[in-house]
């Protein structure tokens, strides 16, 4: 399929700015900007594995895509998702992921400043 843009370019509905870091692709400057942190912990021996776009399937059919899947030093395994603006449909499929999947801790990540805000 082909897409014309008559004269402007694309943009996104929420005005997020696709970025690439290593290679990898992301859906904004924020998520991109949590990977570097990602890493950073990775270097310093706190994060030893890391998975992006990890799917949770949801009663109904529905599924969940976080952002990332973060694999700890200490044991913790949580998802995490980079959010700007949280959509109504956002809101629904927070609470029935975190639901659907009790044993699992899901954070929320928000730029906060110039520092980031973790909402488990």
């Amino acid at each position: 399929m082909t897409i014309f843009h008559l004269g402007r370019k694309a943009t996104h509905k929420f005005g997020a700015v696709r970025s690439e870091r290593d290679g990898i692709k992301f859906d904004s400057k924020a998520e991109a900007n949590y990977y570097d942190v990602l890493k950073l912990s990775a270097q310093a021996g706190d994060l030893v594995g890391l998975m992006r776009q990890p799917v949770f399937y949801l009663p109904g059919g529905t599924r969940y895509v976080a952002d990332f899947l973060c694999f700890w030093a200490d044991g913790r395994v949580d998802a995490r998702d980079v959010k700007g603006m949280e959509t109504a449909e956002f809101k629904v499929k927070w609470r029935e992921v975190q639901a659907a999947y009790p044993f699992m801790t899901f954070v929320m990540v928000k730029r906060s400043g110039k520092s980031w805000k973790e909402e488990a």
